[in-house]
């Protein structure tokens, strides 16, 4: 399946049916008065979060959205029949933007959770409804009232608890399939992750769910390299694991650049708990270790993990200090026996 988390749609709610003129007449009955029935109401567009999806792709097939007008009154106090809603159904974590991609209308975290995107327009008024002691025969009624025509944006950020950080080519890949049973695409070129995996990563008979997103570069707010519109999808998360490749001549400068990024784009993630972890042990000696752990532990301030996701080393210590940011709330017990399912978009 495709994965997209971006998708422009055009919806509009259904127009309300005209309210209905219409005198009763039969014979033999002496009096008759008016008897038009009310239009019936416009089908409204709802926006549903349902289970078992993870990406917008239906979108891309289809992204006009019409609910049926309502039918308008008739004779002998008959109302007109609503209009149909249409749902849209969307993965969990989607969030609703309007035209301008900027003001959030609405964001759907829960299964079953619904928004009224557009509301149909409400039948008009027969002229039986204006019929009074003094007009006993009002040959007037109200149109129904239109529909709501708009242009949204639907925007997927996956809801993980963990999130995978670092450049291209940084393991991150490598480490998710090590823990999960989620099965990225791995490379030894830069950029090999093209879009969001997700696993579910089990450590001391608990699990969470960890995205990895694709590398970043320096510029990456900027749109170079892939951008960074996928760092919407660690938006959610309690904690970030930031990896840095330890083979890397440049470790230092690349652990700045993703957290230059991490402050050009905003929405707190600076703020978040963060794990650093150096990968690719396995390819260093002791001295060069020690070395490697001492100018990255000058940088960030504080302790510096050491693992390699092709051996394994070290892979426990590193899943239960990410374990230990998050909340329990977030997390699931594993029954015994029990393998670490993976789920990827």
């Amino acid at each position: 399946m495709k994965f997209l988390d971006l998708a422009k749609v055009y919806i509009r709610s259904g127009a309300g049916g005209g309210g209905a003129v219409s005198f009763r007449r039969e014979k033999y009955i002496e009096y008759g008065g008016p008897d038009g029935g009310d239009g019936g109401r416009g089908g409204s567009v709802i926006i549903e979060a349902v289970d078992g999806l993870n990406t917008l792709i239906d979108f891309r097939y289809q992204q006009h959205f019409f609910a049926k007008n309502g039918q308008p009154g008739m004779g002998k106090q008959r109302t007109g029949k609503d209009g149909d809603d249409i749902i849209l159904r969307v993965p969990v974590g989607t969030e609703v933007l309007d035209e301008d991609q900027e003001t959030l209308l609405a964001e759907l975290l829960d299964v079953g959770e619904t928004v009224t995107l557009a509301r149909g327009g409400n039948g008009g008024f027969g002229n039986l409804h204006f019929k009074t002691s003094t007009n006993q025969a009002p040959r007037r009624a109200n149109p129904g009232q239109p529909g709501v025509e708009r242009t949204v944006w639907l925007r997927l950020k996956l809801i993980a608890d963990a999130g995978l950080l670092g450049m291209p080519n940084a393991g991150k890949s490598t480490f998710l399939a090590a823990t999960s049973n989620a099965r990225p695409k791995i490379a030894d070129y830069p950029f090999t992750t093209l879009h969001p995996n997700l696993g579910v990563v089990g450590i001391d008979n608990v699990e969470f769910v960890m995205a990895d997103i694709p590398g970043l570069i320096a510029g990456a707010h900027e749109g170079r390299g892939i951008g960074d519109r996928f760092l919407g999808h660690v938006e959610r998360c309690a904690v970030l694991l930031h990896l840095v490749d330890g083979t890397s001549e440049t470790l230092v400068e690349d652990y700045q650049t993703i957290i230059a990024e991490l402050d050009a784009y905003g929405g707190h993630l600076s703020d978040k708990p963060r794990v650093t972890a150096l990968n690719k042990m396995d390819a260093l000696d002791d001295e060069e270790r020690a070395e490697a752990k001492a100018s990255l532990e000058e940088a960030v301030g504080g302790p510096v993990m050491m693992m390699s996701g092709v051996s394994r080393e070290g892979l426990a210590p590193v899943l239960r200090a990410v374990r230990k940011e998050i909340d329990d709330d977030r997390i699931r017990e594993r029954k015994a026996g029990e393998e670490p399912e993976s789920w990827q978009p």
